[in-house]
């Protein structure tokens, strides 16, 4: 399915981290990655979930959100595309969809069934305004960005 290298270098070569997901012996994969897979077969590997595109299987706007989160957001459960050669469960995540780029700061409009990509985002939240302190937490993450 994938080589643990390959997903390493790719994240080096864009100054980024991976969107890493678990390998297992068996063949499945799994975010977010576990020790053990679904079938009870060891982890052999990661994959790096930006290599491949997605699709929406549901969405949702919050407009109550936590302190520091953008609001409204909108978030969407994401079917990863793995692949004609994967025979295992569906690999979904739950994330934020990625804002416009027009300067808006609105996030771009998703429907069901839509592809998307994950998109690497320094900043999920504003780091000070939770409860928390900031160098207790990490505030990077993925979202997801509508495939044209």
């Amino acid at each position: 399915m994938s080589d643990n290298d390959a997903a390493e270098d790719d994240g080096a070569s864009t100054g980024e981290p991976s969107f890493e997901a678990a390998e297992y012996a068996d063949g499945t994969v799994t975010y977010p990655p576990h020790t053990v897979g679904p079938n009870g077969a060891e982890r052999v590997g990661t994959v790096d979930l930006r290599q491949y595109e997605g699709r929406v299987v549901t969405w949702t706007t919050s407009t109550a959100t936590p302190p520091g989160v953008r609001e409204p957001n909108t978030l969407a459960i994401v079917e990863f595309e793995m692949g004609d050669g994967y025979d295992g469960p569906p690999v979904r995540a739950l994330g934020q969809i990625a804002e416009r780029e027009d300067g808006s700061g609105e996030a771009f409009d998703v429907e069901i069934g839509d592809r998307v990509e994950p998109v690497y985002a320094d900043e999920l939240r504003e780091p000070g305004a939770g409860i928390r302190e900031p160098e207790s937490q990490d505030w990077d993450g993925f979202r997801f960005r509508p495939v044209e």
